[in-house]
């Protein structure tokens, strides 16, 4: 190969398998983006190619042992992410952000952004009253609200959480639901409840319930 860079990544052995992934599938992706050949010698890696996607290579494998150190899984999304953010001269963005814990699940997993729009998207929610946000489903908008709400009610921040949610169909009607108004706006905030139960807990969320610190709202009652 004309304009070959040879250079050696050292890897600590009891992150490699998570940086390596299933099969090496993360090796694997890693060399076919950037068109280097990565060949493991004991707990060293011997990256060959073109200089500047060496360089690259050897940027994205030194992210991935970082977040790998702190505990995090190295799945196909974070490599994806961690490459996107390279090529983009951004080497160091997702470390930088992966420290942010916003707060605990009852299980005692740590909820933080993933992403560099995650993390604009909590600072804004900790800057300004109010916070619109946009985006495909999936992306984290209700959940990190919801850890963002329950963080500030349990530091005392607020003294009540409002849950509201336009109740419109996804497609198919649901018709006239039985029940007083709670039970008529539980189908449309399922989403809201599952965040609610993963973070407080089932038990406290119910206590805060009947006393009124958590009231449910549908989005058509609130208006004026």
């Amino acid at each position: 190969m004309v304009g070959k860079y040879e250079t050696d990544f050292d890897i600590e052995p009891e992150h490699a398998r998570n940086i390596f992934g299933m099969l090496d599938k993360n090796i694997k992706k890693i060399e076919k983006t950037f068109r280097v050949s990565i060949v493991e010698r004991g707990d060293r890696l011997r990256l060959s190619g073109e200089e500047k996607d060496v360089l690259n290579v050897r940027s994205v494998l030194t992210e991935l042992e970082l977040l790998s150190r702190r505990g995090n899984a190295i799945d196909d999304q974070r490599v994806e992410y961690v490459i996107e953010m390279v090529m983009e001269d951004q080497n160091n963005a997702l470390s930088s952000i992966d420290g942010e814990i916003i707060c605990h699940t009852t299980a005692g997993k740590p909820i933080k952004p993933k992403t560099l729009g995650q993390k604009e998207y909590v600072d804004l929610i900790r800057e300004k009253m109010i916070v619109f946000s946009m985006g495909p489903a999936g992306t984290g908008k209700t959940y990190l609200a919801m850890a963002m709400a329950i963080t500030a009610f349990k530091n005392e921040e607020v003294q009540r959480i409002i849950l509201t949610r336009p109740a419109i169909e996804a497609g198919e009607k649901l018709g006239f639901l039985p029940g007083d108004l709670q039970s008529k706006v539980d189908p449309y905030l399922r989403p809201l409840y599952d965040a609610l139960y993963q973070i407080m807990g089932a038990d406290s969320f119910q206590k805060n319930m009947e006393k009124g610190l958590i009231e449910v709202a549908p989005l058509a009652y609130m208006r004026g």
